[in-house]
């Protein structure tokens, strides 16, 4: 049963020049794990983010840090949660999360489906 559905566009260049202009954003929003990847990695997993809290209800108070979006060969991303946002999706039975992610012509995006058994 789907609990809910979440997508989110970024437009890179200005995702990139936000990074460059306030660094701390690079340790805000992204794991240890993520920091590192490239910048336009960086902005469709910011995207791939924003879509999981919005298929959560958006509530207030999870930490960007708490999902992790983990590259598999072969295969679709996959989605790792902990702290916060494994809360949120604990109290709404969440049992899996399918991800899609893609960056071409200067965009990036993400959609996420919150699903239960």
């Amino acid at each position: 049963m789907i609990v809910g559905v979440g997508i989110d566009v970024v437009d890179v260049a200005r995702f990139v020049a936000t990074l460059h202009r306030v660094p701390a954003l690079r340790e805000r929003l992204f794991t240890d794990e993520e920091r590192h990847m490239p910048e336009t990695s960086l902005a469709a997993r910011f995207a791939a983010k924003e879509a999981i809290a919005k298929a959560l209800g958006a509530p207030p108070g999870m930490s960007w840090q708490d999902a992790t979006v983990r590259r598999v060969a072969g295969a679709q991303p996959v989605v790792e949660v902990i702290g916060t946002v494994k809360a949120r999706a604990d109290a709404l039975g969440v049992s899996r999360f399918h991800l899609s992610i893609s960056h071409d012509a200067g965009i990036a995006s993400a959609v996420v489906v919150a699903e239960r058994d």
